[in-house]
């Protein structure tokens, strides 16, 4: 069989329409769009254009929506310029113990600054207590920072219930819809966000593209300065092409995304019904049901995940053992310590992440390597030794 790519957390591949509506931009219609004359009239109007397909795409108007290079921009943009806009007012953030280094990360550096950042604990399941964070909220709050779903356990959010919360004691509300996009419906007028996160190489566009939705009426400060580009909130010379694969991708993902949702997570249940069936001491991590429709995470008992991914790497099976930025880390998620989780079940996590490409007819092959290699590895666990013995 040939490689099964499992590791769509990472990154999707590009749709290969969107790929086609790019490339004109990287050769034919080269020019800079803040230029003046013929050459940056193309571009210039591209850039239009796809800045309606992304507010399309999330129910806001086109010029609340500002083009960056990534997710981790998007964040850190979001998060420092509400933070340096609003410092007046006050120097209190709240988030979630389970978000992205690229939330977490700058809110350990306004910390340094003098803010105070409430970190939220979350269940068993990965979910924030809307009452919890009605609590936290103080005079002094400026911002809340809630994911839409984790790219790491797939649990959802009830975003619509905290950003009310939020809207009530008249605080800014963010949320990292990188995981989410392109997987559920996002409209920021129905969730009442003030402030979104996406980026295209989640669904299906290219990397280096990136949006942040800035609600009109927002204040928010730039974090790169230097030009006028991008209504003076993100200086310098826009990427077009990323650009243009983001809108496309936008739209197709509106258009296809009921089709995908049901296609995804059709073999993701297959999956997961395979896999616990034909394999003992599983775990589900995550919501059982309120998660992403292309994500499964499970923890093998007994046996370690990178000794895992490298035996499944060799049978041409790419999988993760949590986020992309955790995985190159050598020590356990801080996701999975959030909701409990021991770290000997820790240490033996598996991040499935579909993409349309997955088929069902993948699924016995994945299961039966899996099989195999657990039953390998736990033949040398101590762990699992001690356990037939004791029997318990």
């Amino acid at each position: 069989m040939n490689a099964v790519n499992l590791d769509n957390v990472a990154a999707t591949p590009v749709d290969p329409h969107v790929l086609e509506v790019m490339m004109p931009y990287f050769k034919d219609h080269y020019g800079n769009p803040s230029s003046g004359h013929e050459l940056g009239e193309k571009p210039a109007r591209a850039l239009v254009e796809a800045r309606e397909k992304v507010g399309d795409f999330i129910g806001s108007n086109p010029d609340e929506i500002t083009f960056t290079s990534c997710a981790s921009e998007s964040n850190n943009m979001a998060l420092k310029g509400i933070a340096a806009a609003y410092k007046k007012k006050g120097q209190h953030i709240i988030t979630s113990a389970i978000e992205h280094f690229s939330v977490l990360n700058p809110l350990r550096t306004l910390e340094k600054e003098g803010y105070q950042v409430t970190y939220l604990p979350v269940d068993h399941y990965g979910l924030v207590d809307p009452e919890q964070l009605r609590k936290a909220i103080s005079s002094d709050t400026v911002l809340v920072s809630i994911m839409t779903a984790n790219p790491e356990i797939g649990t959802i959010q009830p975003i619509k219930e905290l950003a009310e919360i939020a809207k009530e004691n008249g605080v800014v509300f963010h949320t990292d819809a990188t995981a989410a996009a392109g997987y559920l419906p996002l409209d920021v007028e129905k969730l009442k966000v003030d402030l979104l996160s996406l980026a295209g190489d989640q669904f299906y566009g290219p990397k280096g593209s990136g949006a942040l939705f800035v609600r009109q009426g927002t204040r928010i400060l730039p974090l790169i300065e230097g030009g006028i580009q991008e209504k003076g909130r993100r200086a310098g010379s826009e990427n077009v092409p990323a650009i243009v694969g983001l809108g496309e991708a936008a739209l197709l993902a509106g258009e296809r995304m009921e089709e995908r949702t049901k296609s995804l997570s059709s073999v993701r249940d297959s999956l997961r019904k395979q896999l616990f069936s034909g394999i003992t001491h599983l775990h589900l991590n995550g919501h059982p049901d309120k998660r992403l429709p292309h994500n499964l995470h499970i923890s093998v008992e007994f046996v370690e995940g990178e000794a895992l991914l490298m035996h499944l790497n060799n049978a041409g099976i790419y999988v993760s053992s949590g986020s992309t930025c955790t995985s190159q880390a050598l020590k356990s998620s801080h996701v999975l310590a959030a909701i409990g989780l021991s770290p000997e079940l820790a240490q033996g996590s598996l991040l499935f992440t579909l993409n349309l490409e997955n088929s069902v007819e993948e699924v016995s092959y994945i299961v039966e390597r899996l099989a195999e290699t657990a039953e390998k590895l736990r033949r040398m666990s101590p762990l699992y030794q001690k356990y037939l013995k004791e029997g318990s």
